[in-house]
């Protein structure tokens, strides 16, 4: 890489000192020297500009922690059953092979069906802290399919989920088991399953 800048830089010099023998030579009319002064400023400029190209890219080869986010198509899901809370569903989110992202830690977008009852609302109003997704590690969301207390609710046995802001890659999740939905709640994206309870 050095080396390759040194050539560069020893091209440019060679070609400004050509320029400035053609400029002082008496040969050369007005004219034809404003023109090659003006050949060498935009000559110049370029050079800067690629200078500063190069130094931006080594800076971001520099800078690892600037991971992109993740989008639905980045990732595998799965999905278990749960008994804690009164019986929830545990999503589990991978990155696939050979992908690194962030997942924000957000809500999912999340919904059993079609009606604004089947659509999962927050269990947590804060933000989590994101989890930077790679290999085998791991990013969790508990769904608790049903929160009221009565015998209301619909039966269903997949789970569309997409992560939020990226629905247009929505995925298809067969449940373990068929449930009962009425006004679900789902937690945020977290690094600790033991944090992915839904409560309420």
């Amino acid at each position: 890489m050095e080396q390759a800048e040194a050539v560069r830089a020893n091209r440019w010099t060679t070609y400004f000192h050509t320029l400035e023998k053609l400029m002082r030579s008496h040969l050369a009319t007005r004219p034809a020297r404003l023109a090659l002064a003006a050949v060498a400023a935009v000559a110049l400029t370029a050079t800067a500009i690629t200078g500063s190209a190069s130094a931006a890219t080594a800076g971001s080869d520099r800078d690892s922690s600037n991971v992109r986010n993740c989008g639905t198509n980045d990732l595998s899901f799965t999905i278990g059953s749960r008994t804690q809370a009164g019986g929830y569903l545990l999503v589990t989110a991978k990155a696939k092979s050979g992908v690194t992202c962030h997942l924000e830690g957000i809500l999912p977008t999340a919904f059993f069906g079609s009606s604004r009852d089947s659509h999962v609302s927050p269990a947590q109003h804060a933000v989590s802290e994101g989890v930077t997704l790679s290999g085998s590690t791991a990013a969790y969301a508990g769904i608790n399919p049903k929160t009221t207390n009565d015998e209301n609710g619909i039966q269903f046995g997949q789970l569309f989920l997409s992560v939020a802001g990226d629905e247009d890659n929505t995925v298809t999740l067969t449940l373990p088991r068929t449930v009962t939905v009425d006004r679900p709640i789902a937690t945020n994206w977290q690094a600790d399953p033991a944090d992915a309870v839904p409560f309420g």
